[in-house]
């Protein structure tokens, strides 16, 4: 049995004001866009360059965090795959067209998210669950998820 419902019941334990509720909705998939972009921005050796254009750290990356869902539920992981694909299109909209590089846009998104998250917790008066366990960085997306998956009737 996965240790999932524990671990959004207790992600769930520091995010109970509806303001940092609303903060999370937004920092948290810019967080991942972010990240995900810095990790696209970083070069890659040439045996990853010949799989495809696809194929990078963030995909990289991607991939192990799917391994660590598919553990929890593999419903939520299938989703976190479409979300990731949708922010993989996005970055690769960001990367032809910003007026800055794809790293710099990523940077700027993922420091002013975390600002966000951090006044987020200030109202909420506890601090962010990562700071307990690392591991709920990676839960915190699917946090969300589970919400969007509920309010569908979809079991997760």
């Amino acid at each position: 049995m996965s240790n999932l419902p524990i671990l959004l019941a207790e992600y769930g334990e520091s995010h109970q004001n509806p303001t940092n509720k609303r903060v999370h909705w937004i920092c948290v998939p810019l967080i991942m866009f972010s990240l995900l972009g810095l990790l696209w921005s970083v070069p890659v050796p040439n045996f990853m360059q010949a799989a495809g254009p696809w194929v990078n750290w963030a995909t990289l990356v991607m991939a192990l965090a799917v391994l660590y869902y598919l553990r929890l539920s593999v419903r939520l992981a299938l989703g976190m795959v479409l979300i990731w694909a949708v922010m993989a299109a996005g970055l690769r909209i960001v990367e032809a067209g910003a007026p800055l590089p794809l790293w710099a846009v990523c940077l700027i998104i993922f420091v002013l998210a975390w600002v966000g998250q951090f006044w987020g917790h200030k109202i909420e008066g506890k601090k962010p669950s990562f700071l307990k366990d690392l591991q709920f960085l990676l839960i915190g997306p699917v946090w969300l998820l589970h919400f969007v998956y509920e309010r569908l009737g979809w079991r997760y």
